[in-house]
C-alpha cells in the first residue's frame, strides 16, 4: 500500500532527478578531502546563506550538538529556548558530547524575549559560574513559527555586546525565508553558525549543513571527525542535496500553501481546534471529543494515512512534496468516517 504520510517532512523520499544525480555523482574520499561533490554543495550551501565555509554532517541533530561542541568549551552555558528543539528533542545531546549545561529561557511561541537573554548571560566572571558559550536561535521553530527578524536583531546585538556567538538551528531556514519573503542571506545574517536540513522539504535522503566562518568550520571538521560524522564517498548524498539546493527549495510555497488549505478542511470539524497559525507547512490542532488516540491512529493506517500520536494531546499533520491536495481530501473523509462511527 502507498501511504499518505502526515508524521513530518523528514519521510520525504528522494526525487527521479535526486536518484539520478546519486547514480552519477563523482566521488571521493571526503575525510581526505577528496571529494568533489562534496565540495561543490558545501561551497553551495555557505554562498546561499552569505558564509564563508560549509561541513556536510549527516543529520541536523548532529549539525547543532558539532556546532555547540565546536563554540563551546567543557563547562560552558548555552542559552536556549525551554520548547526548542535542542531541548526538547536531542536527547540532551548536550551535556553528553559538548559537556555544556543549558540554561533555559521560557520562550514567546519560539520567539526568545531580548531581555531575557541578556539577563541570563553571565556578565561577570567568578569562580562559582559557568562563562556563557553560545546563544541558540530556531528558525523556523519547531511549533511551525517562523520568528519575525526584528526579535533576531535585537538578540544579535545583546551577542555582540557581551561577545557571545549566536548558533541558528535552521533545519527549515528556507521554510522561513519563503514565508517571510526573505533572501536565506536575511536569516542567516543574525548567527556565526547556522545548520539547516536537506531531508525534510528538500526531499534528500540523508544530511545537513553547517556553515560558518572558515575557522569556525575548520574546527568543526576535527570535532565531526570526533563524533563519527566524517564519511568517505559521501558525494553520492552530496548530489541529491545539490539539487535540494538548485530546485527544491523554491517549491516549499506548495507545502505552505496545501498546510493551510488542511487546515481550512480540518476547522470544518467543529470538534477540532487548529492552535497555531499555519507559517510553514505544519498544522497543530485539538481534537475536542472523547476517543482513544490507539484506536484513531490504527483507523487512519488501516486506511492508508500514517500519522503520529499526539504530543500533549496536540496532533501535528506535516505537508511536503509527496502531498498532494487530492491526499488531504481522502485524508479528511476518513477522519470525518472515523468520528462518524463513534
Amino acid at each position: 500500500m502507498k501511504f499518505i504520510d502526515l508524521r513530518s517532512d523528514t519521510v520525504t523520499e528522494p526525487t527521479e532527478e535526486m536518484r539520478k544525480a546519486m547514480c552519477e555523482a563523482e566521488v571521493g574520499d571526503d575525510v581526505y578531502d577528496e571529494d568533489p561533490t562534496i565540495k561543490k554543495l558545501e561551497s553551495m550551501a555557505a554562498e546561499i546563506l552569505g558564509k564563508e565555509a560549509g561541513l556536510f554532517v549527516p543529520s541536523g541533530t548532529f549539525g547543532n550538538q558539532l556546532s555547540i561542541f565546536s563554540h563551546c568549551e567543557r563547562g560552558n552555558e548555552v542559552i536556549v529556548g525551554d520548547d526548542c528543539h535542542i531541548v526538547q528533542h536531542e536527547a540532551g545531546a548536550s551535556s553528553i558530547i559538548a559537556g555544556v549545561q543549558l540554561r533555559t529561557i521560557k520562550s514567546d511561541r519560539g520567539a526568545l524575549p531580548p531581555e531575557e537573554v541578556e539577563s541570563k548571560i553571565r556578565k561577570i566572571e567568578d569562580i562559582h559560574f559557568p562563562k556563557t558559550g553560545l546563544i541558540c536561535l530556531e528558525n523556523a521553530h519547531s511549533n511551525g513559527r517562523v520568528i519575525p527578524l526584528s526579535n533576531f536583531d535585537k538578540i544579535r546585538k545583546i551577542a555582540d555586546k557581551y561577545n557571545v556567538p549566536i548558533h541558528l538551528d535552521g533545519a527549515r531556514i528556507f521554510n522561513a525565508a519563503t514565508t517571510l519573503d526573505v533572501d536565506p542571506k536575511e536569516i542567516a545574517k543574525y548567527a556565526d553558525s547556522i545548520s539547516f536540513c536537506l531531508s525534510k522539504g528538500l526531499c534528500a535522503p540523508v544530511g545537513s549543513i553547517v556553515v560558518g566562518n572558515k575557522e569556525f568550520i575548520d574546527e568543526a571538521k576535527k570535532r565531526r571527525k570526533i563524533m563519527g560524522g566524517g564519511m568517505r564517498q559521501a558525494g553520492i548524498l552530496a548530489a541529491a542535496g545539490i539539487v535540494a539546493l538548485e530546485k527544491m527549495r523554491f517549491r516549499l510555497h506548495e507545502d505552505h500553501e496545501n498546510a493551510k488549505y488542511l487546515a481550512e478542511k480540518l476547522s470544518n470539524f467543529d470538534f477540532i481546534e487548529i492552535i497555531e497559525k499555519v507559517e510553514i507547512n505544519m498544522v497543530f490542532f485539538k481534537i475536542n471529543k472523547e476517543f482513544k488516540d490507539e484506536d484513531f491512529i490504527s483507523f487512519m493506517k488501516d486506511n492508508g494515512i500514517k500519522i503520529n500520536p499526539p504530543e500533549e494531546g496536540i496532533y501535528r499533520f506535516v505537508t511536503h512534496y509527496w502531498i498532494k491536495k487530492s491526499d488531504i481530501d481522502k485524508t479528511i473523509k476518513i477522519i470525518e468516517e472515523f468520528f462518524t462511527k463513534l
